[in-house]
């Protein structure tokens, strides 16, 4: 098959970037011809996309841009005629290639990967500012809840007209996990749910937890990540969890306010910040972790990092509300915590940092082998290739929404 995988690409390397570059190596090593679509305002897929559409990090520009990206529009239907595509699977497009993006795609069977809430929600967290978990549809609550200013609610009209129109046209669409499936379904779109995959661990991995108690972070330094709230957790440790140390690894805009944050709690020499990370060294800094920590204020949408930690022994403490209990199993893969509730956090830390929880620092043989069959790669590429086959040979008839 001719498979066109049209995706926004971010400048830091997350969890959605990791998937869409393993599914094009899977697809290909399947032996379909498989070509990417992204912005320039990232790293344009590493260097790797076939088809590149002019965007930017600029506000300003963005103002316009994420209604209608006019070069994104031109560059998709330049691929649609070169390259032919059997297919299409989108993925994130809210932000930089906008839905007017999809335009050229309308005679082309194509496939919605949804992994996060942009199509529902201006924000893309369904978090409002109070910290509590959004359940409304996007409109005059978006303004009244202090989330958009009216001008940016007057500019999204359009956008969410245009998007919502575009979404109505897919053949399918996929969620990364339950919770989003059952969101989606609140806000009148049908979906399926396709759990995301995790790439095994190198024959290289072994677990080896550190001698004194470490706690790992790994992701995004965003509000919704909730890095703010583990560090007050941290500083809250009681003396029997003074002599732990917290890595955090990741980019992000709260970096520097975290670093001051740090101070101010007195904790600066026991927190230690690190740079994004390449796949090896996240897998060096698991192998040493007693725990992953995944303190997301919003409901995060699945949690890759979550998963990779899961499959390679290491206990997870995260957050209940999201994608990320469809991942943890409560006192059998790690512990969870109430979204923003400091203390609750506390507490799980100092279960993991005295080994009242996980004495060995790891997790159950059989639970970590059940994992790696859930959470396995090819067999979640090949589910998806049957889908991509199904919907080339008889495409359903366009209408997603409710």
């Amino acid at each position: 098959m001719r498979i066109l995988l049209v995706t926004d690409w971010n400048r830091g390397r997350g969890g959605a970037e990791h998937y869409i570059a393993a599914l094009r190596d899977g697809l290909r090593a399947m032996g379909d011809d498989v070509r990417l679509l992204t912005s320039s305002a990232g790293t344009a897929g590493d260097g790797r996309a076939e088809y590149v559409a002019f965007g930017t990090e600029s506000a300003a520009a963005q103002a316009f841009l994420q209604v209608v990206n006019p070069f994104a529009f031109f560059t998709v239907r330049r691929a649609v005629r070169e390259f032919r595509p059997d297919v299409a699977v989108v993925n994130m497009f809210a932000h930089h290639l906008s839905p007017a993006a999809l335009v050229p795609l309308d005679d082309v069977p194509s496939v919605l990967l949804v992994s996060d809430y942009k199509c529902i929600c201006p924000l893309g967290s369904k978090l409002l500012p109070d910290g509590t978990l959004c359940t409304n549809a996007p409109g005059w609550n978006c303004v009244r809840r202090g989330c958009l200013s009216l001008p940016h609610w007057i500019r999204d009209i359009p956008r969410y007209a245009l998007l919502r129109s575009r979404v109505a046209r897919f053949t399918r669409i996929l969620t990364c996990s339950e919770w989003v499936r059952d969101t989606l379904d609140r806000h009148g779109i049908f979906a399926e749910s396709l759990i995301l995959p995790s790439p095994a661990p190198t024959p290289k991995y072994g677990r080896d937890p550190a001698p004194s108690p470490q706690l790992l972070y790994v992701g995004r330094l965003d509000r919704e990540k909730g890095v703010d709230l583990l560090l007050r957790s941290f500083a809250a440790l009681p003396e029997r969890g003074q002599g732990v140390e917290l890595r955090i690894a990741g980019q992000g805009p709260l970096r520097g306010g975290l670093h001051r944050l740090a101070t101010a709690l007195g904790v600066a020499d026991r927190v230690r910040f690190l740079d994004w990370l390449d796949d090896a060294n996240v897998e060096r800094e698991l192998a040493k972790a007693w725990a992953l920590v995944v303190p997301s204020m919003w409901p995060e949408p699945l949690g890759l990092v979550a998963i990779e930690a899961v499959i390679r022994g290491v206990p997870v403490v995260a957050s209940e509300h999201g994608g990320l209990a469809e991942i943890v199993e409560p006192d059998v893969t790690g512990l969870l915590v109430p979204n923003g509730d400091g203390a609750a956090l506390t507490d799980r830390l100092l279960r993991i940092v005295t080994s009242a929880a996980f004495p060995e620092h790891r997790l159950p043989e059989a639970a970590v082998e059940r994992a790696r069959r859930r959470f396995d790669q090819s067999s979640h590429v090949r589910a998806l290739r049957s889908m991509l086959v199904e919907v080339t040979a008889n495409p359903p008839s366009v209408g997603t929404l409710r």
